[in-house]
């Protein structure tokens, strides 16, 4: 079983997973860290395309100096050979770590057990925690393992009313500048983004990265529609045709009402990121009226995971149960 000290640092390498979100594509982006007498001397995570991974970048870094170390990893060793590099159960295996405690257990079969068998064959002691923060920051990987799909947030700015859009003349957002940097950031972590040929046709939206030092993780877009995408999107011609994007692990729809309302009907929405601005539309224009924060409170469905102050309006997150 883990203690609290484990448990303290496998959170602190999901943290650094983070880093690796979404550049790791097709891998999922796996933090490490290797302490010795209560120090980090060395941490990885999934390099961009994969490849490093968090295992070879941290031991890697640390050289002899693992010898004796735990080594803490959000996700199991990798078992199987790549043509793109050495399997990590057998990298921690060769190292001399003392002790490896894993955060999550690896759904591929070709690894699924297996990586933490080796390191126990190798006489390494193996802790394996089953840890909440090392799930959430592999969601989209498990996801796609799991059920053959990328992770899916629908993000939404909504007013106090639940209409998606101010008056007519009253310009084009709800929220503010800070919200919508806000945005740019989450769509930094994205391997794909949706919308519906409304909203393409209304906003014309970019769909783009608009932060400096990160403009190059602009997500792949795509329409949902059944007809032709313009230049530089692609078609999606139905919300379950997610499956068929390749190694996407995951993907914003970010509106509008008929987008929104397709995902929800097909239970293919994983988390909720609703931007609540503090203002009132009243009957103007599309308005999702199962997503007020009264409707949410009592919902079965949703539990509200964390809320935030961005300039006068507000985040909150949900995820679904």
């Amino acid at each position: 079983m883990p203690n609290s000290e484990d448990v303290r640092w496998l959170g602190a390498a999901a943290r650094l997973a983070g880093r690796g979100v979404p550049l790791s594509r097709p891998n999922p982006s796996v933090g490490a860290l290797l302490v010795k007498d209560g120090k980090v001397i060395a941490r990885g995570w999934t390099q961009p395309g994969g490849r490093p991974h968090a295992e070879a970048m941290a031991l890697g870094a640390a050289g002899d100096t693992a010898r004796g170390a735990t080594l803490y990893v959000t996700l199991e060793p990798c078992a199987h050979r790549s043509e793109r590099g050495p399997d990590c159960a057998g990298l921690v295996a060769a190292s001399g770590v003392a002790r490896v405690v894993i955060g999550c257990p690896d759904p591929d079969p070709r690894t699924a057990g297996a990586g933490a068998n080796r390191l126990r064959a190798a006489g390494i002691t193996v802790v394996e925690a089953d840890s909440a923060e090392c799930r959430a920051s592999l969601i989209g990987y498990l996801t796609r393992s799991n059920q053959g799909r990328p992770h899916v947030t629908l993000k939404l700015a909504l007013s106090n009313d639940s209409y998606l859009a101010p008056p007519l003349g009253e310009g084009q957002w709800l929220t503010g500048e800070v919200a919508r940097a806000h945005v740019h950031a989450q769509r930094a972590r994205m391997d794909a983004i949706v919308v519906g040929r409304g909203t393409l046709e209304a906003d014309r939206p970019r769909l783009d990265v608009r932060l400096a030092g990160i403009e190059q993780r602009s997500p792949q877009r795509f329409l949902l529609t059944h007809g032709d995408a313009p230049a530089g999107w692609s078609s999606l011609g139905s919300p379950q045709a997610i499956s068929a994007i390749e190694g996407a692990q995951y993907l914003m729809v970010e509106g509008g009402a008929g987008a929104a309302n397709a995902f929800l009907d097909n239970g293919l929405v994983d988390r909720l990121l609703l931007y609540r601005a503090p203002r009132m539309v009243g009957g103007h224009g599309p308005a999702l009226p199962q997503l007020t924060e009264a409707a949410l409170a009592g919902s079965p469905r949703w539990r509200l995971i964390d809320t935030r102050q961005l300039g006068n309006d507000t985040v909150q997150v949900y995820d679904r149960i």
